[in-house]
């Protein structure tokens, strides 16, 4: 059974002092399935971005209270709505402040622009309960992002398609999009991983392919051209058997969905 002493600070600042990580390989060899993928499973993607690297990028918010900045990621979907992790969000029982999205981030560069977030959303359980791996299926959200005149998507190009699988068919071969952060990554730039996932509770996968580093909190899980969940956690880089914990898409971000499109209901 799966050791679910998950560390919830994948959210990372690039200023952050990052322990140094044990020379092993987390992910044993033989499970690699990335091409080129270095001891935690991940490769840099390469310049220039295109498709659905333009539409995941960095999310940046400060922690209510400090002035601490936290960095996770972010995937633009169909609509315009923007998706990562509940904790990328929401943390000490506030929403993060002066939330910003940059898609398309690359090699330090905001290409496609900075988005401020004018609304988010993070489940009801998410809010109202300290903690526990039981929110594991809670942890999604969504952000509203704007600027005068102008789409996300008008720059982007279309977002992708959320896919809600039943628990009893989980996709294989996803790959996991995201900006790692700390020693060997530096943040400002995209890798991918390559993962077969299995269900381990309702409304979680978990991967042993991929071992996500700092800073990959709210990457996606892509299943071709739709998304199919986000990193949510990871065990110890320590680890030497290595896995990650992906939030499913299923009815809490639903019921998140309808509030996001539907704010007044």
């Amino acid at each position: 059974m799966l050791r679910l002493m998950l560390s919830l600070a994948l959210t990372s600042s690039p200023d952050l002092a990052v322990p140094p990580v044990q020379s092993v390989q987390s992910v044993p060899h033989t499970m690699v399935l990335t091409p080129g993928g270095d001891r935690l499973g991940y490769v840099r993607v390469p310049h220039p971005y295109t498709g659905t690297r333009r539409l995941t990028g960095v999310l940046v918010g400060r922690v209510a209270g400090t002035s601490r900045i936290d960095q996770c990621v972010g995937t633009v979907l169909h609509g315009g709505l923007v998706l990562t992790a509940a904790h990328c969000l929401f943390q000490d029982g506030r929403m993060l402040r002066d939330l910003e999205f940059v898609p398309g981030f690359e090699n330090g560069r905001a290409a496609l622009g900075r988005w401020p977030a004018v609304h988010a959303w993070v489940p009801r359980q998410w809010q109202r309960r300290t903690y526990t791996p039981r929110l594991l299926p809670y942890d999604v959200g969504l952000v509203a992002v704007g600027k005068p005149g102008r789409t996300l998507e008008s720059v982007t190009g279309p977002g992708l398609r959320p896919l809600l699988t039943g628990p009893r068919a989980t996709p294989r071969r996803l790959e996991l999009l995201g900006y790692p952060a700390g020693r060997r990554y530096p943040g400002t730039e995209q890798f991918r991983c390559v993962a077969d996932a299995s269900q381990v509770r309702p409304g979680v996968l978990v991967t042993r392919n991929c071992q996500a580093p700092a800073g990959s909190s709210g990457s996606p899980a892509l299943y071709g051209d739709a998304v199919v969940g986000v990193v949510s956690a990871s065990s110890p880089l320590s680890d030497p058997a290595g896995f990650t914990v992906l939030t499913r898409l299923g009815r809490p971000f639903r019921r998140l969905l309808a509030r996001a499109n539907h704010p007044a209901a």
